[in-house]
């Protein structure tokens, strides 16, 4: 007995289900080959998804970066809005209300973009680029302006380096979780992109704590130093990114 079907990998399993039977063992033959079909197809789709989702998580990673530096500047420039000078008290309480507001709205941002998919991500981000430099100008303009002790600006810059190096090693141990998921003989070139992810994060916490002891640096040198361990956590976590799409 033959089975009489037309062989489509989006309808296999109804194709199984389905069919004809005739001749048991070409019964046997066709479901072998159905099988293999559908096991193929599970496979791809399974890989499709994992691959969707660990972009997910790049982006996750390169908004909670920002999102925790946020934290961290409004969490130091509130705690030492008290030594602002009397004459100058109101502008700073309004203008430290309207980073406050920035970023709640940000993070109301990274928690509405955490429900939807990768699409969504990728036309978002620019956006949120663009609302992390404004967050980080005025908060410039902050320090500038009402913090101009050396010891606050000092604490500010600490608050932040330790949140951006919090969020390269949360980083780094999720994609290394995410890594297991992976055969080993596939894992190369994702084991060699952490491997250099925990490489410069820990260059980077030499970099900035060297700034923080010399304790003698202007606030424009900082925030550079900033934005230059910040360029090499996004180059990380994209080289891991690519690395995760080619093992796929």
């Amino acid at each position: 007995m033959i089975w009489q079907v037309r062989v489509s990998v989006l309808g296999i399993e109804a194709l199984i289900s389905s069919a004809t039977l005739l001749d048991s063992r070409q019964e046997r033959a066709w479901r072998s080959v159905l099988v293999g079909k559908l096991g193929r197809y599970h496979s791809n789709h399974g890989h499709e998804a994992m691959v969707t989702q660990n972009n997910i998580n790049f982006f996750t990673n390169w908004a909670k970066e920002r999102l925790d530096e946020m934290e961290a500047t409004v969490t130091s420039l509130e705690a030492r809005a008290s030594e602002v000078q009397s004459e100058a008290r109101e502008k700073a309480t309004k203008v430290l209300a309207d980073l406050c507001k920035q970023r709640d709205e940000f993070r109301d941002t990274v928690k509405k973009q955490s429900e939807v998919g990768e699409a969504a991500w990728s036309q978002a981000k620019s956006r949120m680029e663009a609302d992390w430099r404004v967050f980080e100008t005025e908060a410039g303009k902050y320090v500038e302006s009402f913090g101009k002790q050396i010891e606050q600006q000092q604490a500010t810059f600490k608050l932040q380096a330790e949140a951006q190096l919090k969020a390269w090693r949360e980083a780094a141990d999720k994609l290394g979780s995410d890594a297991k998921n992976f055969a080993s003989e596939r894992r190369g070139d994702i084991d060699a992109a952490l491997k250099r992810m925990n490489a410069d994060a820990i260059e980077a916490e030499k970099k900035l704590e060297k700034l923080r002891e010399a304790g003698t640096h202007s606030w424009s040198a900082l925030m550079a130093a900033l934005a230059e361990t910040r360029l090499a956590f996004d180059r990380a976590n994209e080289a891991a990114r690519e690395a995760f799409k080619r093992a796929a």
